[in-house]
């Protein structure tokens, strides 16, 4: 496998691709709990909407990232997520990672854009963690 970094601008594009599956993971959740539950605009019915959404999100990347290394954005964008070892991730890293970033975006990206300052062009919390997004070359 090609180990090279992604470029900035295919970073980029896959993270745009990563946030449409995420509206459509969160628009399918949101409304079986909203079916399940009532009105949850208001109090604990809200926060615990809240916290749905994020546990299923964080389910969905987090299954990616150690089955394949690579979410539906991934692999369309031909990257892969991989350890210092070039191996997936461990459950742990892989909660880590994601727990890092949602701190990322609550911080207005600012772990994504450590991106482009980045010499290898990693994000913050991969930095961090000792993880790393490659180019997925075909065997």
């Amino acid at each position: 496998m090609n180990m090279t970094a992604p470029s900035l601008i295919k970073l980029g594009a896959c993270l745009l691709y990563e946030l449409l599956t995420v509206i459509a993971i969160v628009f399918v959740s949101a409304s079986l709990f909203l079916w399940i539950v009532g009105d949850a605009t208001h109090g604990a019915k809200r926060l615990l909407l809240q916290i749905f959404l994020w546990l299923i999100v964080g389910a969905y990347f987090i299954w990616c990232w150690r089955q394949s290394g690579q979410t539906l954005a991934m692999q369309a964008w031909k990257i892969k997520l991989i350890d210092d070892d070039s191996q997936l991730l461990s459950l742990n890293i892989a909660i880590l990672r994601y727990v890092l970033a949602t701190l990322s975006v609550v911080l207005c990206g600012l772990g994504f854009l450590w991106a482009i300052i980045d010499r290898q062009h990693l994000f913050l919390h991969d930095r961090l963690l000792k993880t790393r997004i490659v180019i997925n070359a075909l065997k």
